[in-house]
């Protein structure tokens, strides 16, 4: 392993975008995303996993939960957490972009951080002329939403506890479409299942100030309807939930989109 040395900022840029695929709780030495990333940047673990503590001490979000990261965050580490987050529509992009370089990931291949199984490169399969393909920047930022938001949520939808990853969406609380500054706020995201991800965006279903369960008029005049009791009422009224240690939606963005789904 070779010798203690500085951070560069482009190695800050991709721990950034690490950091925010994390919980607190999950910033340690033994956790396999801080062993894949240190290999790949030929350092400590323990080094990855203090850098990681040094960055969380400057997180407002963890703050506002009582948490404290490390102290001995350097100038650089203060210079290039404002850069991130004050222009999260070029930086996050950009960081995506260098993680998928770390890890020798192809143009169509997806880079994933299940936290229990570390960084890894999903190979992309044969696709044919029709393929739909995104611009690389929107992609790039929709990858990392996705992968911060479930990640914040311990892989798990907020609603029903549902596991299955590829059965979960890291949904916008404030639309993609009309809200581009809050595009890839993490707080601005839900992890949620399918079937609750539609029901969300269509405002059939929201939180109150205590993150619980809503279901919205219209909703409620299809009971009792077997799948509606099951997959909705049967919650109603239940707290969202997230670790401890995760970073929590913002209440503001919440009580906006509650305004559209007092109409339904």
């Amino acid at each position: 392993m070779a010798a203690r040395k500085n951070w560069t900022r482009h190695e800050l840029l991709i721990l950034l975008n690490v950091y925010h695929k994390l919980r607190f709780g999950q910033m340690h030495e033994r956790q396999p995303t801080v062993i894949t990333l240190a290999k790949k940047l030929e350092r400590t673990a323990g080094s990855v996993a203090m850098k990681l503590g040094n960055l969380a001490s400057l997180d407002p979000a963890l703050k506002l939960r009582g948490i404290k990261g490390l102290s001995g965050a350097s100038k650089l580490d203060e210079i290039m957490w404002q850069e991130f987050h004050g222009h999260l529509d070029e930086t996050v992009p950009a960081s995506e972009a260098a993680l998928r370089e770390l890890m020798k990931a192809g143009p169509d291949d997806t880079v994933e951080v299940p936290t229990k199984q570390g960084i890894h490169v999903i190979k992309a399969p044969p696709s044919g002329p029709t393929t739909a393909v995104k611009p690389q920047k929107i992609r790039l930022g929709h990858d990392y939403f996705q992968n911060a938001v479930v990640n914040n949520f311990a892989g798990r939808c907020g609603v029903t506890q549902l596991g299955i990853r590829g059965l979960l969406v890291a949904s916008h609380i404030l639309p993609w479409s009309t809200h581009e500054s809050e595009r890839l706020n993490v707080r601005n995201g839900l992890c949620l299942s399918r079937l609750h991800d539609a029901a969300f965006d269509r405002h059939l279903i929201s939180f109150d100030d205590n993150l619980r369960l809503l279901l919205s008029k219209r909703l409620r005049s299809e009971l009792p309807q077997r799948a509606v009791q099951e997959n909705f009422a049967a919650y109603e009224g239940q707290t969202l939930e997230l670790p401890t240690d995760s970073v929590l939606p913002d209440l503001a963005f919440m009580a906006e989109h509650r305004v559209k789904f007092m109409k339904m």
